[in-house]
């Protein structure tokens, strides 16, 4: 897993739209928030979703980009989307890279039931692409107001 002070991985993967985004691209003039979530249009990561959308403009006042990314492919990020009007960027990480680089992707237990899944998470990376915040295993209810007043503290 990873801790304050690491340098976060790279990545590149695509968005609801089929466009690439680069990790790289942020570094030096962006902070970023990156949530790592289950599975879109479920209740827990519709929460989280529509909390950190519904605060996007405070943090990119803050020079900040947050995206979520999840096992999802780019068809669904859109549909989840449009359902529910996110504005955030959603992230497919299809063949889990990423949610592994970052330590997301653990086995889990469910009804006695041992499988592979994202851990819900959020990195919070400096503009030097160095994790400021590691926060493992987070309850979607009221979490994106409290990674706001950590972006504040940068």
């Amino acid at each position: 897993m990873l801790t304050t002070g690491d340098i976060a991985p790279e990545f590149q993967l695509p968005d609801s739209d089929m466009q690439v985004v680069s990790s790289s691209s942020f570094k030096g003039t962006q902070n970023l928030v990156l949530y790592f979530y289950p599975r879109d249009d479920t209740p827990g990561c519709t929460i989280e979703a529509t909390e950190f959308s519904d605060m996007l403009a405070e943090f990119e006042a803050l020079d900040t980009t947050v995206m979520g990314i999840s096992r999802d492919n780019c068809m669904s990020h859109g549909d989840f989307r449009d359902k529910y009007g996110l504005t955030v960027r959603l992230l497919a990480d299809t063949d889990t890279q990423t949610c592994q680089d970052f330590g997301v992707w653990q086995e889990r237990e469910k009804n006695g039931e041992k499988r592979m899944g994202i851990v819900r998470s959020t990195f919070v990376i400096d503009k030097d692409g160095r994790i400021r915040h590691a926060l493992y295993d987070v309850k979607p209810k009221g979490h994106a107001a409290a990674v706001l007043d950590l972006v504040r503290g940068l």
